[in-house]
């Protein structure tokens, strides 16, 4: 996880912008140090969210913070542990009772939080909702678009049928938050968002939204399960990586989520402080324009003059970029240690990844001798664009790329902007080189396959993140091939394959898997999560 010794990173902008970072946040650490007290006994859980919740509908936004908000108050019948593994969750059961019927016998005794009985009945009524939520900028249809009847054979078992053998149904669900059957049938986003139709089976009631600001909520003493061990949480949103470390060590928070790089080894050293940190499941990569033949927006010449052709659809160009890549130097200088360099879409550790395929080496040779097979000796240039306020250290991670295409022959601008701004734009094509992360909520690169390097294809439910339009038969087959597999050995490596492939025709280049970091004070523990959820009924009161 660190650079080569042998591999200089030099006092470059990119640096300067980190050390000044760094100072930022060491102020703010000493700011804090010397006041703190942690002696009081907390009574009501105070968490420091880095970024946004942008809605409390569980169905309008897929978006890491907003489902991580919604678990507190909506189940799903599916759930994961942290290392996403899953477990039952409204669903005590589940089978495939032939190949394209899934039989799931649903948890009896469960009450929402205005005390009506839960049903199959709030199951299939939610079903529908998802597919017809309006102006959902980033929908869950994907995860119920397999499903093609759905059969209630008794008030606590439910049956969806699908169109061909679908063994990923069940991984599905644990993306699908099941609400009420009245709720379902009328509420719209503002109803959720006032606390109106706020009414889950969750460990936790809602109490408040406040957008950009916090989110209030109490424990819900009739809960089914464990009992959180606090009866009121308050997140407060704190975008600010230096304020969110200054509010924990003033005793504003009790816990903060996103702890910056810089100060994640300071913090493990503090008696007073308890760190927990977890491999996510969310790859950082580059996508490129690679399905528009001529005039991709932002490719020239190296010189900077309007360029017809566009070389980003040359797999033997793609790949010549991800060799300009030092990957090492960027996990130990821009990342801190806080991250691992990606070969594939996702940590080896999870389902459908391969053992054959490691981070491409920085190879400046390789990549010169690509880049002029492919008819391109004296490079080009493009503009990079990325968020600057959605991964850890992303326009930081820009910059440290575009350096680097710079300094082996393809001049690189950067463009960075809030993240709300950025996703919007890419998902117009309107970019030709882009930064992004993708987190796989399944826990298997089935995920990232279907959603970033499938063919788009709306109505199937393909590529919906794909902001490059990457595009290959041969890779569709496989993917298609793969999701269908009943036996889970045989789908592991068929999508392992897959991966592969994509890897081959470099559909997109991978850059590392971010390791999330929390930290509270002690006393309060949690554990790391891989899919970077920040989840209150799972902190705990130390022993």
């Amino acid at each position: 996880m660190t650079a080569s010794k042998a591999q200089k990173f030099s006092m470059n902008p990119v640096r300067r912008l980190l050390v000044g970072a760094s100072l930022a946040a060491s102020v703010a650490l000493t700011a804090g140090w010397s006041t703190v007290s942690f002696s009081q006994e907390i009574k009501d859980l105070v968490i420091a969210l880095s970024t946004p919740v942008t809605t409390v509908d569980p169905h309008f936004h897929n978006l890491t913070p907003n489902n991580g908000m919604a678990a507190h108050v909506f189940e799903t019948l599916v759930k994961t542990d942290p290392a996403l593994k899953t477990y039952p969750g409204l669903a005590e059961s589940w089978k495939a009772i032939s190949d394209t019927e899934w039989e799931f016998k649903l948890r009896k005794g469960v009450k929402w939080h205005n005390g009506e009985p839960f049903t199959a009945e709030d199951v299939a009524a939610t079903i529908k909702r998802i597919p017809n939520v309006p102006n959902s900028p980033a929908s869950f249809a994907v995860f119920v678009r397999a499903i093609t009847d759905v059969n209630i054979v008794d008030s606590h078992t439910i049956r969806f049928k699908t169109k061909e053998p679908y063994p990923l149904l069940p991984a599905d669900m644990v993306s699908v938050a099941i609400v009420p059957k009245a709720i379902a049938e009328t509420a719209k986003t503002e109803d959720f968002n006032s606390g109106k139709a706020m009414i889950g089976t969750g460990p936790f009631r809602f109490e408040q939204y406040v957008s950009g600001d916090r989110v209030i909520l109490t424990r819900n003493k009739d809960y089914y399960g464990k009992q959180p061990d606090w009866d009121k949480v308050t997140f407060r949103i704190i975008t600010s990586a230096p304020a969110r470390v200054a509010a924990l060590l003033s005793g504003d928070v009790h816990m903060v989520e996103g702890v910056p790089t810089a100060d994640a080894a300071k913090l493990k050293k503090d008696k007073r402080i308890e760190v927990s940190n977890a491999v996510s499941n969310r790859m950082i990569y580059l996508h490129m324009d690679s399905n528009r033949k001529t005039n991709s927006p932002f490719i020239t010449t190296a010189d900077g003059k309007p360029m017809e052709a566009n070389p980003l659809t040359d797999a033997r160009v793609r790949r010549a970029l991800s060799k300009m890549i030092d990957r090492n130097a960027i996990v130990s200088r821009v990342m801190e240690g806080q991250a691992i360099p990606a070969g594939q879409l996702l940590d080896e550790a999870f389902f459908g990844t391969s053992k054959k395929l490691k981070p491409d080496a920085y190879d400046p040779a390789g990549a010169k001798k690509l880049m002029a097979e492919a008819g391109y000796p004296n490079g080009f240039g493009v503009t990079l664009h990325s968020p600057n306020n959605r991964y850890i250290n992303d326009g930081a991670t820009a910059q440290a790329v575009a350096q680097f295409f710079s300094r082996n022959g393809v001049p690189t601008k950067v463009d960075t902007m809030p993240s709300n701004i950025f996703f919007s734009r890419a998902s117009k094509m309107e970019f030709s080189l882009i930064l992004a992360g993708w987190g796989a909520a399944s826990g298997d690169t089935s995920s990232p396959l279907r959603a970033l390097l499938a063919t788009n294809d709306p109505k199937a439910g393909m590529g919906g993140a794909n902001r490059g339009r990457f595009s290959s038969p041969e890779l569709d087959a496989l993917i298609a091939k793969a999701i269908v597999i009943i036996d889970d050995k045989q789908r592991d490596a068929a999508l392992a394959l897959a991966s592969e492939k994509a890897m081959e025709l470099q559909g997109l280049i991978p850059l590392h898997y971010e390791v999330s970091t929390w930290a509270s004070r002690k006393g309060v523990q949690y554990g790391g999560r891989a899919d970077q959820y920040t989840l209150a009924q799972f902190v705990t009161r130390a022993k």
